[in-house]
């Protein structure tokens, strides 16, 4: 028997070794299954009825594999109804049934002996889902020097309820974790055996935005105040060593650089050996009981430095006794003598009598030993000595004996007579406009809203009016900001003068005021009350000897009338403004329903240009110009063309309001000058040559000193020369605000190669200067004066003075709107050679090469 079990035990420790070396080699090589055959079996015809399988729990599957892995055959128990594993095939194609971290188990527990201990393992289930299966095997010699594996594979259903029940118990233990811990006022923490931190509960993490890295080895002193770090980590290097429960306070500090009060308590778990485990604790927030109690320990030394540092008066009043007690300081404040008696009728002598009340309720109160822990008031009482009025703050503390009764009130006074006047002149200040004293915007602005809420209640009408004052800017430039100050307030005087009882004026901004007053009730008393401010502020006002002329513009609106709301009767009013300033200033202007017409007609042009930009919906339409001999075309005006996305191709009068616009003007001109140029370089590219095209600029555009140089460079990145432009401007160019800007780009315009062409001439106001100041080329004859130049002496003899102006500066003359051949004719006549209008061609929008006008 011993000799027969050593070769078996060789055969077995050959087979391990074997199976250590190649087994299941062919499970991660993706050899092909080998085709099961019974014959392979060596015990019987029929080797799933081997008796190795009876020393097994009975299974529903039974498999025998060879010594390397490989499944060789398969069957059912004749217990099973149906296949719960149908992945399991012969060769090696059983491996997809598992998982791959249970192959690796299954692979480890043959390597390490021949009966491994069962497996709990997941395989794939006859719906593709993975199950819990239960996997036993044996090793079994086959008596010729080989070896087999014969196994079980039994379905265990009942796991996966278990396995759903642990997860549910898992996570309901969490979440009664999360909720206690983050529930609990105290915050647990625990630390290794060393004392270092591992854990601490989330309110501590959020509080202080410590993170614990376990290669940290966080402390405690890592967290304290500089001023408890020492003596806490002394303590706790101590209970350290001798594993004795602590208690200790130390202040904490916090994500915002603050600290608090926290007590911490630890005890120690120790092992079966009395060895220290870990350290388990908690974190107590005592920060208002700590400072409560340092507070009151302080309180008294506090307040008698208090006393003596702000000169404050003490009344102390025994509500047992009924003592009273005036220290020196408060005498002082009262101007009373130090022989007058501490009696409630002495104090309510000299209390104003608008503020005796206040003190009665507060004696009485006390009286009735109501009195709350803390009062306070502001009297003015009248000086015993002098009768001077002073402001007094009281402050009081009452004290409660242990029955919860008052026993003692303490009151201390204060005379803030000149934080009172400060507060009142800030309140002032608040409310005004320092240079005019009348109230400021937000002010009279709630007046407004005050009287419209009383008027819609009662019906009543009231009038507004607002007032601008005009060319105060330019009163500023010419003498200085002291005389326009001076204007200013001359101005409000006059109009607080000559305004009618009862009104409220403003100063709403700069130059711009406003007035409210029930007795204006209707457009006639508006307009009357105007006409006589008119002529009040027409009369000269005189700063260091000079005389200052005053205009203003005056745009007015009733209630009731013209709106029923705050913001809706301003905006009336503000739109009749704008409208008196608009026709010519010096006006006034009453609301009617066309002026918010208007407005919303400027509205709408504003938001149509800023869609055109953003949707770069602009583009340039090129009228031709003409020799008006000849025919020929020598040159292009590009004319703004704006596409509407439902009504087409628009003209730049449709958006007119957005050349008032700064931003809008310079925006539009940069998009036409992007196309233009583009359109310019693709004519040049295709062999025609356009002459010179030209395009328009806006006073906005001249505001940038940096304007021509940006243009120039707009040329030089578009690859076209500057020859093959001009610029055309108005008069009204020369005339607005940045007049040297002008000057200097039109100058850099003309030495960079582009021409200067004045645009509309004969309609401006401009000197006949301005030809010999700026650099013009080309005058352009504007075209209401070829509308009736057939018919009208007057436009054919101002034709014929600035065509011969023209010749005699050597500036080219070109005829604006020529529409009919015998307007041609009469031009040539008046030794006009260039023109364009449509009788000489259309506008039209970019072709490659552009037809030729006839």
């Amino acid at each position: 028997m011993q000799s027969d079990r050593k070769p078996l035990q060789r055969d077995r420790g050959r087979l391990m070794d074997r199976f250590a070396d190649r087994r299941f080699e062919a499970f991660f090589e993706g050899a092909e299954p080998v085709v099961s055959d019974a014959r392979v079996a060596p015990d019987r015809d029929d080797p799933l009825s081997s008796p190795h399988f009876d020393a097994l729990i009975p299974p529903l599957i039974r498999w025998i594999a060879d010594a390397r892995g490989r499944l060789l055959v398969r069957g059912e128990s004749p217990h099973a109804s149906t296949d719960p594993f149908p992945a399991i095939r012969s060769g090696y194609d059983w491996r997809r049934a598992l998982d791959p971290v249970d192959r690796k188990a299954l692979l480890q527990a043959a390597t390490h002996s021949a009966n491994p201990r069962p497996l709990r393992v997941r395989m794939m289930g006859a719906d593709g889902e993975r199950r819990w299966a239960g996997l036993r095997m044996t090793c079994v010699s086959t008596g010729r020097g080989g070896t087999r594996w014969y196994g079980t594979i039994e379905y265990l259903p009942d796991l996966q309820d278990e396995v759903c029940a642990l997860r549910e118990a898992l996570a309901e233990a969490r979440e009664h974790y999360r909720w206690s811990v983050e529930l609990n006022p105290q915050v647990p923490w625990t630390a290794r055996a060393d004392g270092a931190l591992e854990e601490i509960g989330p309110r501590l993490r959020e509080m202080t935005g410590i993170s614990l890295d376990p290669r940290s080895h966080l402390r405690w002193n890592d967290m304290l105040h500089p001023d408890d770090a020492v003596a806490t980590m002394a303590r706790w290097d101590d209970h350290v060593q001798s594993g004795e429960p602590i208690i200790v306070e130390q202040r904490v500090r916090l994500t915002d650089g603050g600290y608090r009060w926290m007590r911490s308590k630890a005890a120690v778990r120790r092992d079966a050996r009395g060895e220290v485990i870990r350290w388990y604790g908690t974190l107590e927030d005592i920060h208002d009981q700590k400072v409560a109690q340092d507070a009151l320990a302080e309180s008294e030394g506090r307040f008698r430095l208090a006393v003596q540092a702000a000169g404050l008066g003490i009344w102390d009043f025994d509500i047992e006794t009924g003592a009273r007690t005036w220290s020196p300081e408060l005498r002082a404040m009262l101007g009373l003598a130090d022989d007058v008696p501490a009696t409630q009728e002495c104090a309510m002598a000299l209390v104003h009598p608008d503020d005796r009340s206040i003190l009665q309720n507060m004696m009485a109160t006390v009286a009735r030993r109501e009195a709350t822990t803390h009062f306070e008031a502001t009297l003015r009482i009248h000086r015993a000595d002098d009768g001077a009025l002073r402001w007094i703050r009281s402050m009081g503390w009452t004290t409660q004996s242990a029955g919860g009764r008052p026993k003692r009130v303490l009151v201390t006074f204060q005379d803030v007579t000149d934080q009172e006047e400060a507060d009142a002149r800030i309140r002032w200040a608040a409310g005004h406009d320092a240079m005019t004293g009348l109230p400021n915007r937000a002010a009279w602005q709630a007046t407004l809203e005050q009287m419209t809420a009383r008027a819609d209640e009662t019906g009543e009408r009231f009038g507004l009016m607002l007032f601008d004052i005009d060319d105060l800017k330019r009163t500023n430039d010419a003498l200085g900001h002291d005389a326009g100050d001076a204007l200013l307030c001359e101005f409000a005087a006059r109009l607080l003068a000559m305004a009618p009882p009862g009104a409220v004026l403003g100063r709403l901004g700069g130059d711009e005021f406003g007035l409210i007053a029930t007795s204006l009730r209707d457009s006639d008393a508006l307009q009357a009350i105007s006409a006589a401010i008119l002529e009040n502020i027409r009369r000269p006002y005189v700063h260091d000897g000079r005389s200052l002329d005053c205009g203003v513009s005056i745009g007015g609106a009733v209630y009731g009338e013209h709106g029923r709301q705050a913001g809706e009767l301003f905006k009336s009013a503000d739109l009749a403004l704008y409208a008196s300033k608009a026709s010519g200033r010096g006006r006034v202007t009453l609301f009617h329903s066309d002026l918010r017409a208007q407005a919303q007609q400027h509205s709408s042009m504003i938001r149509m240009a800023r869609q055109a930009v953003s949707d770069k919906l602009i583009t340039p339409y090129y009228q031709p110009k003409v020799d008006l001999h000849s025919g020929q075309t020598v040159g292009f005006e590009a004319l703004l063309r704006w596409h509407h996305p439902r009504l087409g191709v628009q003209t730049p009068a449709t958006i007119a309001a957005a050349f008032e616009n700064c931003e809008l003007a310079v925006a539009m001109t940069d998009r036409m000058l992007d196309a233009i140029v583009r359109d310019v370089r693709r004519w040049i590219r295709a062999g025609f040559d356009p002459g010179r095209v030209a395009f328009n600029a806006s006073a906005a555009d001249f505001m940038d000193d940096d304007f021509a140089q940006a243009v120039l460079r707009r040329f030089a990145r578009g690859g076209v020369s500057p020859r093959h432009f001009e610029i055309e401007v108005t008069e009204t160019v020369f005339l607005g605000r940045g007049a040297d800007n002008v000057a200097r780009a039109l100058h850099r315009f003309s030495k960079a190669g582009v021409r200067v062409a004045l645009d509309d001439f004969g309609t401006g106001y401009a000197s006949l200067s301005h030809l010999k100041q700026y650099p013009v080329d080309v005058l352009k004859i504007d075209r209401s004066f070829i509308n009736h130049l057939e018919g009208d002496a007057g436009d054919a003899a101002i034709v014929d003075a600035i065509v011969k102006l023209g010749t005699s500066l050597s500036i080219e003359v070109i005829a604006e709107g020529v529409e009919t051949q015998r307007q041609r004719e009469l031009l040539i006549d008046h030794g006009c050679r260039f023109g364009q209008g449509y009788l000489l061609g259309y506008p039209a929008p970019f072709v490659s090469p552009p037809k030729t006008a006839t």
